[in-house]
């Protein structure tokens, strides 16, 4: 077990240090977030509604939207250099192989959720609730179950010719419970709710990530294997 979990953690090293060498996931998401932050400052008329009332949309639609520039690219670099043959031929459980992908796919979620909480807190002057950890905590969970969604289509859709248009197309559907719940537990965090307010919400986002990260897991030997 012990093993099986360094592995794991080598190839989530090894994906974020080839990430953090090339920044080509880390620019791009980054500039959409700022851009996205830029489009709705001034889309929205704040003497009809306050950004407060739609703030959880919006965030939640800006890392949704950002995270696929990124995870659509979560295999392109090995297809093009051969390095996906060599980690396939290579002594490594696929499962682990997965688990490390996810990893290194999530922190990057985790950054683009918290740098895009703060470019709405810049733009907006959201007011974070007391004790932020809750609303920290929906993110992470949310960005997790993404993260591992992401990874699983990422790897269906990397020998195709269509890889970034049908990326969104099979993802977005299966993502809709994630997104509704997270919007709905955000909105009543940054409106001032108690945490408990928020648990049916967080017991569906930790339903859907265990349900993703367990369907990944299964299935994605079958996956690079064919």
């Amino acid at each position: 077990m012990t093993s099986w979990i360094a592995l794991a953690a080598a190839v989530a090293a090894k994906d974020l240090r080839v990430e953090f060498r090339t920044r080509e996931r880390i620019v791009v998401m980054g500039a959409f977030i700022v851009l996205a932050g830029v489009l709705f400052n001034y889309a929205i008329d704040r003497t009809a509604v306050h950004p407060r009332e739609i703030a959880a949309g919006l965030v939640w639609v800006t890392i949704v939207l950002s995270g696929l520039l990124g995870l659509g690219r979560t295999f392109e670099l090995e297809k093009e250099d051969g390095a996906m043959d060599a980690l396939l031929a290579a002594p490594l459980p696929r499962d682990a192989l997965f688990v490390g992908k996810v990893m290194a796919n999530t922190l990057l979620l985790w950054g683009v959720a918290f740098f895009t909480l703060a470019v709405f807190w810049l733009f907006f002057q959201l007011q974070m609730p007391g004790n932020p950890l809750p609303l920290f905590g929906v993110l992470l969970l949310g960005t997790t179950g993404f993260a591992a969604m992401g990874t699983l289509f990422g790897g269906i859709t990397a020998g195709t010719r269509m890889q970034e248009s049908l990326l969104p197309v099979l993802l977005f559907p299966l993502v809709v419970p994630l997104i509704t719940f997270g919007v709905r537990a955000t909105a009543d965090l940054l409106a001032g709710f108690p945490p408990e307010h928020s648990a049916p919400s967080l017991r569906v986002l930790g339903a859907f990530t265990l349900i993703a990260l367990t369907a990944g897991v299964g299935l994605f030997r079958f996956i690079v294997e064919d």
